[in-house]
Formats: structure tokens, C-alpha cells, sequence
């Protein structure tokens, strides 16, 4: 046993998930009925979620109690490339569908009883909301968007507190983040759970009517994290982006596929921003940012899914409309995060610019619910990997304005 465990341990992370996987697709198909086995996924998920906030509230206070005035980050850069790749992620959805336009059947779809926000104003609503919820309620709810809030306002109130005081905050962080490695090395076994439960309970055949669909979702976002993203990096690094894009989806894109959660994929994107040599005091920030407003895969999915929604109902969409709706769904999917539901949950919202009622506009949500399996794990994959490719970018970009 003691060999085993040996040699566990000396293999690559990737790889125990790889294994991970496989045992969990052959005991799905063969053995449905061993239901424990799915326990494995929602426990190392529920750990992932449950630490992310406080591990996110340390990392950020600390990192902003420890900075010191006229220190460098990277942070204006990294969230102009989070809103340029989520708008241009939105952009190529529109583009797709004049090359393949999809229609829906809007009968018999998935019924879904959670409230679609009713526009824009009401997603801004929410989110200023969140930014001001109870500290203690924002950890315990995982609402990010007031865990950051919080975590800059105590960061920056004591950055003139003591050093016994700072050195305390940053032993907190140090303490956290080593419960997250703990967790992270049980990944292979909290995806064997996760992939278990998919298979069993769907089976492989579950998107066979829906496979158009899913081919043009996932066709779209891979092609943004392939083609798009590469592009941006470039533009900003100057050299080959590929080794980077290709190690921010293999190391955090993986992960991020099964556990289908951002905020859990946190840790995650941490640990590989650490493995990258990244700023500390940037990543601390812009992961959880990203986890937040990076959505590039999610302005795919509202764009996709709202245009099939037009093409059925046969309306056209002359290009500046199409345009308008690049920017909406951007900033939809920037708040996808802070509704429940998250990006499928906004449609209506894309739907009410072309004077889609709300109740065909949650047929089309019943019908992304359905290809949610696989849309949603492509999704968070684009997502996650991308808030690390462009937190790594802004600050390699840096580095090469400092060689000129």
C-alpha cells in the first residue's frame, strides 16, 4: 500500500485526473446503481466551494494590506482584457450564426420555475446589492462580489496597522491556501464522483436531439479559447501564446469542465498562477475578479441560444442590431455570476431586444437547461482557463515593454 501511495503521489496531477475520469465513465455505464460513488463529487466540490470565499477574502485583504504605495500591478490591464475577450466572445457567437443558423423547437421544453431578471438595470440592481452584503453573509453565500468588496475595504484599512498585525492576515492566507493544495490533491477522486453521477444518471445518448446545437456552442467556445484568445495574447506579448493557452486549459480548463463552478475553480487557478511565477499581489485579485466578470463562455451561450431564438420565430437581425446584442450579452454575462441561474438565466434578458416575450424566452432557457451537461462544463472551462490566460498576458506583456 505504501508503494502505491508512493507512486500516486509522484504522478502528475493531470494525470490521476485523467484515471479519474476513465474509472468514472467505465463505473457510470457498468455500474449506475453504486450511487455512493456520486457523494465523491458533490464532497470535493463542496469543499472547493466551501473555502474558495475565505480563501479569496485573506488572499485579497492580505495581498492589498501588504502593498506599498508606487508598487506595480497589473490590474487595469487585466480587466481591460477581461471585457475585450468576453465582448469579442459575444461577437464570434453572432458571426457563427450567420454561418450556421439554428432554429429551436419551443414545445415541450424543460420547465423551469427560477425568475429571469427583467433587463440590464435589474442585473446592475443586483450586483450593487451584493457589493454591499454583510461580510460574514457574502463568505457563507459565496457571493463574490461582496467577498471582493470586503476584502479591498478591510485590505486597504490595514495597510497602516501594524507589522505583527499584517504578518497575522498573512498567516491566515498562508494557512488557508494550504487547506485548498489538500483539497486540490483529492481532484481525481471528486471528478471520478462528478463524472459517475453525469453517466449514470444521463447516460451518453442524452444530447442526441439536441446535437447541433451543442456542436455550435462548444464549436464557438473552443474556437474562441483556440483562435480569439491566442490572438489577444499575442497582440499583447508579442511572442507565441500557444505553450500558455495550452497549459491554462489543460491545468485549469480540466478541472474546471467537471466541477462546472468558477468559484470553485478559484483555488485551482490560484495554485496554477503560483506554479506560472504570476504577481502575487495581481492573480490574488484578478482570479476572483475574473471568476466574477470574465464570461466570455457565457456571453456565447446567451448570444447562441437568443439568435436560434429569433431565427425560429423568423426576425430578421440586421448587422448593428447584431452588434447591440454582442454589448448586451457582454454585459449581461458580467453579471451572470450575481443571478441565480448564471448565463442561461439571462437570455430573456438578450430576448426582450428583439421583442421576445418572456414566456418563449424560457422555453429557450428550458432548452439550455437540457444541454446544460455539456454547455455548462465548456462554459466554466472557457471561463476559468481565461481568467488565468489573461491575468498570465497582462503581466508577460509587462515584462516585454520592460526588455524594450
Amino acid at each position: 500500500m505504501k508503494h502505491f501511495i508512493s507512486i500516486w503521489n509522484r504522478t502528475p496531477l493531470i494525470k490521476r485526473i485523467a484515471f479519474g475520469v476513465v474509472l468514472g465513465l467505465i463505473l457510470g455505464l457498468a455500474l449506475p446503481q453504486l450511487t455512493l460513488i456520486g457523494i465523491l463529487g458533490q464532497m470535493f466540490v463542496g469543499g472547493l466551494k466551501a473555502v474558495a470565499p475565505l480563501l479569496v477574502f485573506v488572499l485579497v485583504a492580505n495581498a492589498l494590506s501588504q502593498h506599498e504605495e508606487g508598487q506595480k500591478t497589473n490590474m487595469s490591464t487585466v480587466i481591460g482584457l477581461y471585457l475585450i475577450g468576453t465582448f469579442m466572445a459575444a461577437f464570434v457567437a453572432v458571426l457563427v450564426n450567420y454561418i450556421f443558423p439554428l432554429t429551436l423547437t419551443l414545445t415541450n421544453t424543460a420547465q423551469t420555475d427560477l425568475a429571469a431578471p427583467q433587463g440590464i438595470a435589474e442585473v446592475f440592481q443586483t450586483l450593487l446589492l451584493k457589493i454591499v452584503d454583510n461580510p460574514i453573509n457574502a463568505i457563507a453565500t459565496a457571493n463574490y462580489i461582496g467577498v471582493l468588496s470586503w476584502a479591498v475595504v478591510f485590505g486597504l484599512a490595514m495597510r497602516n496597522v501594524s507589522e505583527h498585525t499584517k504578518e497575522l492576515l498573512q498567516t491566515m492566507a498562508e494557512v488557508t491556501s494550504q487547506v485548498v493544495k489538500w483539497i486540490i490533491n483529492l481532484a481525481p477522486f471528486g471528478i471520478l464522483g462528478l463524472v459517475f453521477t453525469t453517466i449514470s444518471e444521463n447516460g451518453i445518448g442524452i444530447l442526441a436531439d439536441y446535437g447541433l446545437l451543442v456542436a455550435v456552442l462548444v464549436g464557438t467556445m473552443f474556437f474562441v479559447a483556440l483562435v480569439v484568445n491566442p490572438i489577444i495574447a499575442f497582440v499583447m506579448m508579442r511572442k507565441n501564446p500557444y505553450p500558455l493557452v495550452f497549459r491554462c486549459l489543460k491545468e485549469s480548463g480540466i478541472t474546471a469542465f467537471f466541477t462546472r463552478s468558477s468559484a470553485a475553480n478559484i483555488p485551482v487557478n490560484m495554485k496554477l498562477c503560483e506554479d506560472l511565477g504570476l504577481n502575487k499581489d495581481t492573480y490574488s485579485v484578478s482570479i476572483p475578479l475574473g471568476a466574477t466578470i470574465n464570461m466570455a463562455g457565457a456571453a456565447i451561450t446567451i448570444n447562441v441560444l437568443t439568435l436560434a431564438a429569433v431565427n425560429t420565430l423568423g426576425i430578421e437581425v440586421d448587422f448593428l442590431t447584431s452588434l447591440l446584442l454582442s454589448v448586451v450579452a457582454a454585459v449581461s454575462a458580467c453579471g451572470a455570476s450575481g443571478v441565480a441561474g448564471g448565463s442561461l438565466l439571462l437570455i430573456p434578458v438578450a430576448c426582450s431586444l428583439f421583442g421576445i416575450s418572456n414566456d418563449l424566452a424560457m422555453q429557450v432557457v428550458g432548452v439550455g437547461f437540457i444541454v446544460g451537461v455539456i454547455q455548462d462544463s465548456c462554459e466554466t472551462a472557457l471561463n476559468s482557463s481565461t481568467d488565468v490566460l489573461f491575468t498570465a498576458v497582462a503581466e508577460k506583456s509587462v515584462w516585454g515593454k520592460k526588455k524594450a
